[in-house]
């Protein structure tokens, strides 16, 4: 590759998506650069180091923060503030078997549990929960002589209370929700996200054991079993006994079985994810002392009760030394890469005692572990800097040595630490060094020092997914251990005052290859991106990493929507046998799409030929958007789905209607436009007058099909009512001013907003099929084709999937919540 005589982009010269992001998640009042918000943090993590020592010490963060160690989003955000905000992104909390109080085993009841967690949510923090304490639906209820709901029925309550501290502030709290796999209710919780809209504030995982898996290769008997005891005719079922251990059996069944049950959901509906509960406590450095049933909400973090993440990325692009070979051979500087590290170790161990905690119970067990998570982010854009390719052994080996190196200065670090300050308070040299423990395949140098000199932090590292703080601190470089997803995408955003703007989002190393010369047309080998790469090297990449991280790895395997049952099955015994502690997968489908689905529809069929060619001054523009389509082609179509709220003299009312598109030719070139083609409400909307709004649904469909759509929702403006006037939406005056709008009754008010939902279609590139050789598309085969998924709150697609933990869009790239 040859240089360009002009000199790259300075690192000043900011893409809009991370001034964006930078603005709008992480700068505080008066502040306007990202230096001023370095400063702020690292004068805040100073804050709890001897008087004597602060200012050396804020400068060193300080410095640090600008080699590229920064703190997760809670960190950027919150440090250094007057809020009542917790640094930490998330938490574990625990559940009981009790309603009230705690349990015989000393575990908060449910509603305590609930309170806690609100209470947690509110300050910022995610929340982990393993519900398997609970009993079993149908379980015996000594006390009131009743019989048990199961924890499926509270996990509702969970749901609902997560959606209502939502609604209380900006940031979403995720949760994860564990059920064991021995759990006589694991089938439904199995199930559950397969019903539309119930446990949106959950991500699901089952907590499965080296036992299971056996039974699964072996082809065995599994027993569901639960400490609580049948009640009612559950009792007098054929298998139900209590064994030698004292453990009820509820129900037999085959282990192959109850997998294949799994891998369907998480082949159709992405859920749930898989814990491998025996490798993250056989692997554990605290196994002497405390057992871990659940994650945070990312799975990164496998945590014990009232546990926490304290996390910290390292940007990996940093120390790339002559990318791609320009100016020499490409390489990593490990020797300034371990110095940063062992000054992020002490940064988050000072995060610890300088952060707000929701509850007291937190405060203590971080106090008695000083748990952190060093990791790190941008590991594909670094290994392309590096002209190695991800799905490669080379890239792998590079990524496992980077891992490698991150973990001996991490816990170097933390040694040193422990002499100055002293080790966590539930250090016990033997146990931490037991073998088994992550601790005991440490270097020789590192145990010995270990047992010398104790270690400051339980456990020390963490691969979190990165999302927003990769777009605002490191240039949009590859989150955590992902691979890019793509190259470049348009980003539409939707403003405050209602208007969209639009530009470009650039990959970091895309970016930076165009800025040193590459043709960005005909790029390299080694720029391979998340879809162009087989499932089993992604897991294969998480096998190389593991073995050097203490927590775990938070990665989503995306798959094509095409790939066989059979090898994605495969994909979860390959995680297993490679001693992964868990694994999420993802794979577009028509399921999830469902009418919502993304990917292209059938084409129309075509209008009856004309009898004869017609002069060529006597032929007529066909308007596609008037021919008759005989009937609804099969299969998905493309589709958006709207919540209508509008006021009566009832008051407030609301409903939802999805209307699908077609896209059909326009007669020029290879264009097409897309046409509505079917109204569609939701059952379950059932009042008096959204009867009349279904039926008019239907007729709105055969007017579609037949051409006379516009004329249809005039005619239907028109409806009168005699039950007052209709509030929707609203109209500009001649001042500028805007006020409420008025219709004549429910059905007008309807077919105006539907006016709404086709004119913002027209009008929305997002939502706009375009011509294949459209000139101003230049690079667009670098964007991969939209899954179908939820709903995007920046663009409306329903095209929101888990990617690295976070929710994406796929349609315009807004980031949502990364737990």
């Amino acid at each position: 590759m040859k240089r360009k005589q002009a000199a790259p982009a300075p690192q000043s010269a900011i893409q809009p998506i991370s001034l964006d992001v930078l603005r709008e998640k992480y700068l505080k009042a008066g502040e306007t650069r990202v230096e001023e918000l370095y400063a702020r943090v690292a004068r805040a993590l100073a804050s709890v180091e001897a008087e004597d020592r602060r200012a050396e010490w804020e400068a060193k963060f300080l410095a640090n923060l600008q080699a590229g160690a920064i703190g997760a989003g809670r960190i950027m955000s919150a440090a250094g503030t007057d809020i009542q905000a917790t640094l930490i992104n998330c938490f574990v909390q625990p559940v009981g078997d009790c309603i009230q109080g705690v349990d015989d085993a000393g575990y908060p009841g449910i509603y305590e549990a609930l309170r806690e967690a609100a209470e947690t949510m509110r300050r910022g923090g995610g929340v982990g929960y393993d519900f398997s304490r609970i009993r079993p639906r149908g379980a015996r209820v000594r006390a009131t002589g009743s019989l048990a709901s199961g924890p499926c029925s509270y996990i509702n309550v969970f749901d609902q209370s997560c959606a209502t501290v939502e609604s209380a502030g900006a940031r979403r709290g995720a949760q994860m929700g564990v059920l064991r796999i021995d759990h006589p209710d694991v089938l439904d919780f199995i199930t559950a996200k397969r019903t539309p809209g119930r446990w949106n504030n959950f991500n699901v995982s089952v907590g499965v054991t080296d036992e299971f898996m056996q039974a699964v290769v072996q082809d065995t008997a599994w027993e569901l079993v639960h400490r609580a005891e049948p009640g009612g005719e559950l009792r007098q079922q054929p298998g139900v006994r209590q064994r030698a251990d004292g453990l009820w059996v509820y129900e037999t069944l085959r282990a192959r079985e109850l997998w294949d049950t799994i891998m369907r959901s998480a082949y159709d509906f992405a859920e749930p994810g898989i814990l491998f509960l025996g490798r993250i406590n056989e692997d554990n450095n605290l196994q002497y002392c405390e057992q871990i049933a659940a994650t945070n909400p990312c799975g990164e973090q496998p945590l014990p009760p009232y546990g926490c993440c304290d996390l910290g990325p390292i940007i990996l692009t940093r120390f790339v030394r002559n990318p791609f070979g320009v100016d020499g051979a490409p390489a990593f500087d490990f020797d300034a890469f371990e110095q940063v590290v062992a000054t992020q170790v002490r940064a988050l161990d000072n995060v610890l005692d300088v952060t707000y905690w929701p509850l007291q119970q937190q405060r203590d067990e971080s106090a008695a572990k000083r748990r952190i998570g060093v990791g790190f982010t941008g590991m594909g854009n670094a290994l392309a800097m590096l002209c190695l390719r991800y799905d490669a052994a080379d890239g792998r080996a590079m990524a496992a040595r980077i891992a490698e190196r991150m973990r001996d200065a991490a816990y170097a670090a933390s040694i040193a630490l422990a002499q100055e300050k002293g080790a966590f308070p539930k250090f016990d040299a033997d146990g931490y060094l037991a073998p088994g423990t992550f601790a005991s395949r440490l270097p020789a140098a590192l145990q010995d020092a270990i047992r010398q000199h104790g270690i400051r932090n339980s456990h020390l590292l963490s691969v979190a997914p990165t999302g927003t703080v990769s777009l605002a601190f490191a240039d949009n470089a590859s989150n955590g251990i992902e691979p890019p997803f793509s190259w470049t995408y348009t980003r539409r955003k939707r403003e405050a005052d209602g208007s969209r703007s639009e530009y470009q989002v650039e990959d970091h190393a895309w970016r930076l290859y165009r800025d040193l010369g590459g043709d960005v047309k005909n790029l390299p080998p080694y720029f391979v991106s998340a879809l162009e790469m087989s499932a089993s090297d992604h897991v294969a990449m998480m096998e190389a990493v593991q073995p050097f991280v203490d927590t775990s790895i938070s990665k989503t395997v995306n798959v094509p929507a095409d790939y066989p049952y059979e090898d994605f099955k495969h994909l979860y015994l390959q995680a297993w046998q490679a001693r992964l502690k868990g694994l999420a997968t993802y794979r577009p489908n028509a399921i999830l799409g469902a009418v919502l689905e993304a990917t292209p529809a059938p084409a129309a069929a075509p209008a009856p030929a004309a009898p004869a060619p017609a002069r060529e001054e006597e032929r007529q523009p066909i308007d596609p958007m008037r021919t008759v389509i005989e009937s609804r082609p099969k299969g998905a179509l493309s589709a958006v789905a709207e919540k209508i709220e509008y006021w009566t003299q009832d008051g407030h009312q609301r409903l939802y209607l999805i209307v699908s598109f077609l896209p059909v030719p326009t007669g020029v070139g290879k264009g097409t436009v897309d046409r509505a083609i079917e109204f569609f409400m939701p059952v379950g909307q059932n009042s008096e007058s959204q009867q009349w709004i279904t039926s008019s649904m239907r007729l709105l469909s055969l007017a579609a099909r037949g051409g006379f759509l516009e004329r249809a929702l005039s005619d239907m403006r028109k409806v009168a009512w005699d039950r007052g006037p209709v509030r929707l939406g609203t109209y500009e005056k001649a001042d500028g001013t805007r006020v409420p709008l008025w219709h004549d009754s429910e059905v007008a008010a309807v077919a105006y907003a539907i006016q709404n939902i086709l004119a913002r279609r027209v009008q929305d590139p997002v939502q706009q099929s375009l011509p294949l050789d459209d000139p101003e598309q230049d690079g667009a085969s670098d964007t991969p084709p939209p899954m179908a998924g939820k709903k995007c709150p920046e663009c409306g697609a329903h095209a929101m999937i888990r990617k690295d933990g976070c929710d994406y869009c796929t349609q315009c790239g807004h980031m949502g919540s990364c737990g």
